[in-house]
C-alpha cells in the first residue's frame, strides 16, 4: 500500500476523487484543473474502474465467470478483443516468471479462501491441494482463435486479481490524459500511476511499512512510472500462529509466509500499469534467496523486498533512487 505525500507547491490545489472497487480503496488526484473538472474526471476514472471490475470478477458474476465455467465444461467461450489481449499478456508474463505468476490457479486461490471478501481462517487438507497442483493448470493452456476461448486443460479458473488493477492503472492514464491533465496520480490500493508533474516538483508516494502504518521511504514518481506492490498485510488470515497471505505459490499449492513486501518501479510504454501489478507477483512467490535472479530475468532494475523479519533488501538502482531508507520498526 502506497500514501500519497505532498508533492506540489502550497498555491496549487491537488483535488482527490475516492472510491471502493476491485476489493479495495482507490483515489484519483488530479492537479491543474477546476475542482468541478477533477471531479468529473475522478468520476470518469472510477466508472471505467468499475467496468473493469464487473467484467474480470473472479467469484461474482462476470465475464470472467463466464469463461471460467465454459472452461469447465470443456467447452469454447465467446470473449472480446480487451479479455483476450489481457490474457495473452497474462500468459507472457506466466512463461517469462517460469509460472511463478500463474493467474490459472483459480481453483487453489478458491481453496484457501481468498475468492471472498470476508477472509476467514482456512484449512484446506493435503490431499485437495495436491489434487489442483497435480492437474497443473497453465496459462498456456489457453487456446486463441480469434476471440473465442477454450482450454486444454479443465483445471484452468482463471484469477486476475494480481493483474487486472495494473491494467486499470493504464486504463486510468489513458482517460486523463486524453482530457489532457496537466498531472495526475492513480491510486489502486498500492499500485500507483503518475502523469505529468504538479507544477515543478515530482509526484511523492511513500512505501508502506508492512508492519505499521508507518512508511519505510518515499519515492518520487515522474510521468509515466508506476510503483507496484504485493505484500502479506491486506489479504490474509492466522492459523495456528502462521500468517497465510493471498498469494500462492503454484508449485507447491501453499501461501507464502516469507517475505512481507516487494516493492517495484516501471516506467515506460503503455503498458507500465499493468507491469507494476504482474511482475512483483513472482518476485514474492520467489522469495528471499531467489528474487534477485527473477527480478534480472524479468529486466526489473528498481525493487525493494523486505522479509517476514523485517529484513529490507533492495537492487543498487533502488538504492539509488531511495537514498537513506528507514529500517522498518
Amino acid at each position: 500500500m502506497m500514501t500519497l505525500l505532498l508533492g506540489c507547491g502550497r498555491n496549487d490545489a491537488v483535488y482527490r476523487t475516492q472510491g471502493h472497487v476491485f476489493g479495495t480503496q482507490v483515489e484519483v488526484s488530479v492537479y491543474g484543473e477546476s475542482e468541478q473538472r477533477a471531479q468529473e474526471l475522478g468520476a470518469e476514472v472510477l466508472k471505467e474502474f468499475d467496468r473493469l471490475h464487473h467484467k474480470f470478477h473472479a467469484w461474482q458474476p462476470s465475464q470472467l465467470t463466464a469463461l471460467n465455467d465454459a472452461i469447465a465444461r470443456g467447452e469454447t467461450f465467446q470473449a472480446d478483443e480487451e479479455m483476450v489481449d489481457l490474457l495473452k499478456s497474462a500468459t507472457q508474463l506466466a512463461e517469462q516468471s517460469q509460472n511463478l505468476f500463474n493467474p490459472a490457479i483459480g481453483h487453489l486461490i478458491r481453496l484457501w479462501g481468498f475468492q471472498s471478501s470476508d477472509i476467514t481462517e482456512h484449512g484446506p487438507s493435503q490431499q485437495e491441494i495436491r489434487r489442483w497442483v497435480d492437474a497443473n493448470p497453465r496459462m498456456t493452456d489457453l487456446v486463441f482463435e480469434g476471440t473465442r476461448i477454450s482450454s486444454r486443460n479443465k483445471a484452468v479458473m482463471l484469477d486476475l486479481g494480481g493483474y487486472a488493477k495494473g491494467y486499470a492503472l493504464d486504463r486510468a492514464a489513458r482517460i486523463l490524459r486524453d482530457a489532457h491533465v496537466k498531472a495526475a496520480l492513480v491510486n489502486v490500493g498500492g499500485n500507483i500511476i503518475a502523469i505529468g508533474r504538479p507544477g515543478n516538483r515530482a509526484w511523492r508516494v511513500g512505501i508502506r511499512d508492512p508492519r505499521s502504518e508507518g512508511t519505510v521511504a518515499s519515492i518520487e514518481l515522474q510521468d509515466n512510472e508506476a510503483v507496484g506492490t504485493s505484500g502479506d498485510y491486506q489479504r490474509y488470515f492466522m492459523k495456528d500462529g502462521k500468517r497465510h497471505p493471498h498469494i500462492i505459490d503454484p508449485r507447491t499449492g501453499q501461501t507464502t509466509d516469507v517475505v512481507a513486501s516487494v516493492t517495484i518501479i516501471t516506467s515506460g510504454g503503455k503498458d507500465v500499469g499493468l507491469r507494476s501489478d504482474g511482475n512483483s507477483k513472482p518476485l514474492f512467490v520467489a522469495g528471499p534467496s531467489r528474487w534477485k535472479e527473477m527480478a534480472q530475468h524479468l529486466g526489473l532494475q528498481e525493487v525493494m523486498l523486505i522479509d517476514a523479519e523485517h529484513n529490507v533488501d533492495m537492487t543498487p538502482a533502488m538504492q539509488q533512487r531511495l537514498g537513506a531508507v528507514a529500517h522498518p520498526g
